[in-house]
Order: structure tokens, then sequence, then C-alpha cells
């Protein structure tokens, strides 16, 4: 066998890429230029935080309990406008945007136009409120359920009864919106859906005061189906 032959059998010699730092090197103050960025803008965040939202958020805390009085006296006028003194919720909402006190304000003032016969205001500010807390946003979804339903569009209050029963998640306000709920089924001539929600309260919260006299709700929709 020649040596041609040979050199002809035997596999390429592979390359191998060895880094040498030529990238950073060319790109050098593009990195350091993206690096302090990054650092600039967490700078910013946390300045944000601390040195402006922070004190905004007190003194919107401070401005606010006046007009929660106000809410739990079910003065809705004087808790929605203020007073000579101190803002209302509408004020709290509009000059302390971005903080947690405006965010509890859209809850305050949903619930203060719900009771005013202002059902799409209501709708609107509920909407806008959001809290991890099950109990207060259970309550905020059957707010908007009940002004739906005052509004005669019961398929819609029909979404926010159920996910306010989901929501709550408890023997307490689980039943309350589960009747609710059927007494929508009813409206929306949902015989057998009613039934459910019914059969649910008996059978998952009997304690319950709405397990109470639910029998003869069951009995009625029963009835139709």
């Amino acid at each position: 066998m020649s040596n041609t032959e040979v050199n002809a059998n035997v596999a390429p010699e592979r390359k191998t890429h060895v880094p040498t730092g030529g990238f950073v090197r060319e790109n050098q103050k593009s990195l350091l230029f993206i690096g302090a960025a990054i650092i600039a803008l967490i700078a910013i965040y946390i300045a944000y935080q601390k040195l402006y939202l922070a004190p905004r958020e007190v003194e919107a805390a401070n401005q606010m309990y006046v007009a929660q009085d106000y809410w739990a006296k079910k003065e809705w006028d004087k808790a929605l406008k203020g007073d000579a003194s101190y803002p209302g919720f509408e004020k709290i909402i509009s000059n302390y945007s971005n903080t947690k006190a405006a965010n509890l304000a859209y809850y305050y003032a949903g619930i203060a136009y719900l009771n005013k016969g202002e059902y799409n205001k209501a709708i609107d500010n509920l909407n806008s409120f959001s809290s991890n807390d099950k109990v207060v946003s259970a309550e905020a979804l059957g707010g908007i359920g009940d002004a739906y339903v005052e509004l005669k569009e019961f398929d819609k209050a029909e979404s926010n009864f159920k996910q306010a029963a989901d929501k709550a998640d408890n023997k307490f306000l689980s039943p309350f919106y589960l009747k609710k709920l059927g007494l929508v089924y009813e409206k929306l001539n949902k015989a057998k859906e009613a039934a459910e929600a019914y059969k649910k309260i008996k059978t998952d919260y009997p304690a319950s005061t709405e397990a109470q006299n639910i029998d003869a709700y069951i009995a009625r929709v029963e009835a139709k189906q």
C-alpha cells in the first residue's frame, strides 16, 4: 500500500477551538455599559421604593382613615368625597395611585357606590381592586355580582358569584354566595344548576344559616326540571 493510499484512509485531524477571550476584549465597552445600566436601574428602583413610594404610602394611609370612618358609619358621600379637612376615597385613588392605600380605596369606593345605587361605578372600582386575602377578594367579587344583579345582567352576576363562593372557601361566605348563585340561576331559567348550588349548601355547609331552609329552595327548582 502506498503512502498516498495510507494517508487517504486516515481521518483528517479535527481542530479544537480554544476560547481566547477575544470576544470579551472586543466587546468590553458594551459589556461594561450594559452592566452599569443594570446597576443604575436597580438603584433607581430602590430609590423609588424608599424615597418616593414609601413616604406616599404613609401619607395616603394617614389621609384615608377619616374616609374609612365615614364608610363604617355608612355615610357614603363623605366616604367618597371627603370633608373640608380630609380627602375621600376618590381623591386617595387619584392622588396616591400605585400605593397599597389607593388599591384598598378601590374596594371601599366600590362598596360605597354599590350602596348608593351607582352600579357601573361600583363594578369599575371593585374590578380595579386586587388582594391576596381570600375573604376580601370574595367580598369584592360578590359586590360585583350584586351590581350586575341590579343591572339585570344575570349572566355576569352568575360568573362573579361562582368565583366568590370558590374564592371564599369558608363556611360563612361560601354558602352565602352559593345561595345568591342559585337565585341567579333561577333568573336565567337554569333550574338544574340552581338545584346543584342549593344542594351544595346542604351537603357542604349544613350548619350555615343558608342551609336552614334550603330544602324549600331545592324543592322549588326541582319542580321546574
